[in-house]
């Protein structure tokens, strides 16, 4: 097990009917920011709960944060903070909106010239953000119980992630009847980043991390376990409940503990999203089982293990197993609506060569110590072609 420092301050207020909380976690004298998306909240009854828990409060609304939140989206919001004095921030939404809360709040405090370097240069010493939280209606992210975010620059084609170590939400309030507004397609991706999640933190090297590979391995159950009923129509609370749950551990830190990170996964799946315009959800999907299967050799031991304890398969040949659980990953991933390969969304060589060029020149090889290089990327996405 690896050396690590674990810190975690995120206050997580979890069940039915807490948005109500709200007026007892933020001070009445704070002018606050309210972020949201496309207006999915006031549909579901989301926003009239959170405006209720706030009445008598200074609110500003900004509105319109997209799916894969875009830079300059998010810059007229930096704009508001700095002109109108806001203290807080509060994120109603998905992963996308906290993620784009985090950086209105790191951006509004940056005393850079190009808030931009945040993401594109990895800037370092970043500044204590403006105070914010948030109220989740979309369970994948984690971003309610995290440091780190992904944000678009689509004039560039790019997409970058950020992390600010003072940059953890003060509380998240996790309602799991919200799930029950969700159509089929959010849930899927969903289920999907939350899979992929675990596995960049699962499926790396053997070091003996035995508490935090049984905790991954039990997050991965409950999805498979639970992902045929989350696209029933008016999933059980508890099913819900489960589901958001797992969606937060997933990514707030208990399962990366002593372990080696991957991350390639997701590193090549921005690039779909940001060239394609693909859902997060669905680059994965397609990008996993390619990187399983290309990476078979150095992950050799944890896919074994990921065979033997989270699909069962007890065929005695060791790479048969491993192939076994390859290609049960891919059907998992298809149950429940997703697509495998980039052919079916008209994706083909060009955008692998684009992809590929751009590792290239930023002198990028991600993965586990660094173990796929820009040669491995492009075998991966033709395995997946």
């Amino acid at each position: 097990m690896n050396n690590f420092v674990f810190q975690n301050p995120t206050k997580l207020i979890f069940g039915k009917g807490e948005i109500k909380r709200l007026s007892k976690l933020i001070d009445k004298d704070k002018k606050i920011l309210m972020t949201y998306g496309g207006g999915s909240i006031k549909r579901n009854g989301v926003y009239e709960q959170v405006m209720q828990a706030l009445e008598g409060y200074d609110i500003v609304e900004f509105s319109g944060i997209e799916a894969n939140p875009d830079y300059s989206t998010l810059m007229k919001a930096v704009d508001i903070c700095k002109t109108q004095n806001i203290d807080f921030i509060l994120a109603v939404g998905g992963g996308s909106i906290i993620d784009g809360t985090k950086f209105i709040a790191t951006a509004a405090k940056f005393e850079g010239e190009d808030a931009w370097d945040i993401l594109r240069k990895k800037a370092k010493n970043l500044p204590i953000p403006i105070d914010f939280a948030t109220v989740l209606t979309l369970p994948a992210t984690a971003s309610e119980m995290n440091n780190g975010g992904v944000i678009s620059r689509r004039d560039r084609c790019e997409k970058f992630s950020f992390h600010n170590p003072a940059g953890f939400p003060k509380f998240s309030i996790l309602d799991p009847t919200v799930v029950l507004s969700l159509p089929e397609k959010q849930i899927s991706n969903g289920i999907v980043d939350i899979y992929a999640h675990t596995l960049e933190q699962y499926l790396t090297t053997c070091l003996d991390t035995k508490v935090m590979d049984r905790w991954a391995e039990g997050l991965l159950l409950t999805l498979i376990e639970e992902a045929p009923k989350l696209l029933k129509p008016n999933p059980s609370y508890e099913s819900c409940a489960n589901f958001m749950l797992t969606a937060t551990m997933g990514l707030n830190g208990f399962i990366s503990m002593g372990v080696d990170e991957d991350w390639a996964t997701h590193m090549i799946g921005h690039e779909l999203t940001a060239l394609c315009g693909l859902d997060h959800g669905e680059t994965l999907a397609i990008v996993h089982p390619g990187v399983m299967s290309v990476m078979r050799k150095e992950k050799h031991g944890k896919l074994l293990q990921y065979a033997r304890r989270v699909w069962n398969i007890t065929i005695e040949n060791e790479e048969q197993a491993i192939d076994e659980a390859i290609e049960r990953t891919e059907n998992f991933f298809r149950s429940i609506g997703k697509k495998t390969r980039l052919s079916e969304y008209g994706i083909g060589n060009d955008v692998i060569d684009t992809i590929v060029q751009r590792f290239t020149d930023r002198g990028w090889a991600v993965g586990e110590h660094g173990i796929v290089t820009p040669e491995k990327t492009r075998l991966i996405l033709e395995k997946v072609l």
